[in-house]
């Protein structure tokens, strides 16, 4: 049987690493602070990216690469920007490796030092800019909307699997624009396809909010964010676009002729995701048997196990269900016969409920007899018994419900655990379960006191924020509207 995990209210941190561990998602790498993504989590992980990856292709996207390394002198350009990330940088200050004296090791060559040390890429904003500056002369050039899959590296102190490592995997899009309206307009429309692909693919209902300064991305202007509650009543950043103004423009001396041949700084646009997306579709949703997956992100959305006792049986299976896995194929759902006699069918369910499978296909030697297969679903744990020849559309239906039951419960979910607060004393009894909407005077000052002792943040200014004249619960001050606050992975 597949081992247990624990459960999400005896430790919640706990239930966490385990499943990740357990359902063969990550591990921890020699490296401090590095994960190893297994070949089960990668493939969660590809069917993120390829969906992503044709939606920025969709809305005019092309993909590009730029290199690892960043010179330090490129941070310096940009003053916010390299305060918002000096802390967190690895430096290369070498390119050789010398033989120890014992010649059993090695040193680095104190000779081999670089001219200027080379920063390892924290974001790429900064070697990005400094390519535009030569592919655009004119508005003919422009927009420019480009995007790259890459991987970079906040050196952090605390990490946790998925959720804040050292080194973790992203896209990063990075646009030049004409006017401001066109750049602010792109902002947003990359925020929406984000909050599209959390919502409708990842089953996380997400709350579309502006960032306040103290929260803003180092170098942006605005910084417009999703955000999502995990199980364990606390938010997490899902997604982040963010309008640039003209800052890295000017900072890398990126200008274009107009159509009126006025010179004049482009208009820039960043955003992005990363592997924390993992750690939302797992906290989101999974329970304390193993992973819930919503089948349109699941590596396997249906697999099939066969029960048998002799070889015969197990050949007359093994017939019926070629033709099942080549109905499920052309129906383009995915499924995997697992038909090892290393392992007994006990042990598969457990196996497959941990790696959060959505549908399971039992079939038996009676099963044969009567002509039907025995098919469960993750999420809810139901078995039905289908007639074999509506097996393929009663699957083809189930995937559908699932993806939208498993949403609505994640909806219903952050429902009952969000709140309104108008005091103070209030408000530091409600953010201990959930999101909280309260009235804040604007100061980061008031940010900053209330993050100190409640630990909550303001996660963001909601962009449905209704207008609602009101104090703020912590100095009283008028307020035009509430923000979301909640305590914040």
């Amino acid at each position: 049987m597949a081992k247990a995990i624990p459960s999400r209210s005896e430790d919640y941190s706990l239930w966490y690493n385990e499943l990740v561990k357990k359902a063969g998602l990550a591990e921890n790498s020699q490296v401090r602070g590095c994960m190893v993504i297994k070949p089960y989590g990668f493939a969660i992980w590809e069917k993120m990216q390829q969906t992503l990856d044709q939606m920025f292709k969709d809305t005019g996207h092309e993909n590009a690469y730029f290199p690892l390394f960043i010179p330090k002198s490129f941070l310096s350009r940009e003053a916010d920007h390299v305060e918002g990330f000096a802390k967190e940088c690895a430096v290369v200050t070498h390119y050789r490796l010398k033989t120890d004296e014992s010649k059993k090791g090695v040193v680095v060559d104190p000779n081999a030092r670089l001219e200027e040390e080379l920063i390892v890429r924290p974001t790429s904003e900064t070697v990005i800019w400094d390519s535009y500056k030569n592919w655009i002369q004119s508005y003919r050039d422009l927009p420019l909307k480009i995007n790259q899959w890459a991987n970079v590296v906040r050196w952090e102190l605390r990490t946790r699997l998925f959720l804040r490592t050292a080194e973790f995997l992203w896209q990063e899009g990075h646009t030049a624009h004409a006017t401001k309206q066109e750049a602010v307009e792109e902002t947003e429309l990359m925020l929406n396809v984000y909050a599209d692909f959390v919502e409708n693919f990842m089953a996380v209902p997400v709350i579309k909010g502006v960032k306040t300064p103290s929260e803003r991305f180092a170098g942006a202007v605005d910084t417009y964010c999703i955000e999502a509650i995990m199980q364990d009543r606390k938010a997490l950043q899902a997604g982040t676009s963010h309008f640039l103004g003209q800052n890295f423009a000017k900072a890398f001396d990126v200008k274009f002729a107009a159509k009126d041949g006025k010179e004049d700084f482009v208009w820039g646009t960043s955003w992005g995701v990363s592997t924390r997306l993992m750690g939302a579709l797992i906290m989101a949703h999974s329970d304390d048997d193993g992973l819930v997956l919503p089948p349109k992100l699941a590596p396997i959305q249906v697999v099939i196990v066969p029960i048998y006792k002799t070889e015969e049986e197990f050949s007359k299976i093994t017939e019926v269900v070629s033709g099942l896995t080549a109905d499920l194929k052309a129906r383009g759902i995915s499924s995997k016969y697992d038909d090892r006699d290393t392992q007994k069918p006990g042990w598969k369910f457990a196996e497959y409920e941990l790696k959060g499978v959505p549908a399971r296909i039992a079939i038996g030697p009676r099963d044969l007899e009567n002509g039907t297969v025995e098919i469960a679903r993750r999420d809810t744990k139901e078995k039905s018994t289908i007639e074999l020849g509506d097996a393929v559309s009663y699957i083809a239906d189930l995937m559908e419900e699932m993806q939208t039951s498993i949403y609505e419960k994640a909806l219903n979910f952050r429902s009952e655990n969000t709140y309104e607060a108008d005091s103070y004393e209030e408000f530091k009894e409600l953010v201990e379960k959930g999101f909280v909407y309260a009235h804040w005077d604007g100061t980061d000052e008031t940010e900053e006191k209330i993050k100190e002792e409640t630990k909550a943040t303001i996660r963001c200014i909601p962009l449905d924020q209704k207008k609602e004249d009101g104090k703020c619960i912590f100095t009283g001050k008028p307020s035009s509207g509430r923000v979301l606050f909640a305590r914040a992975y």
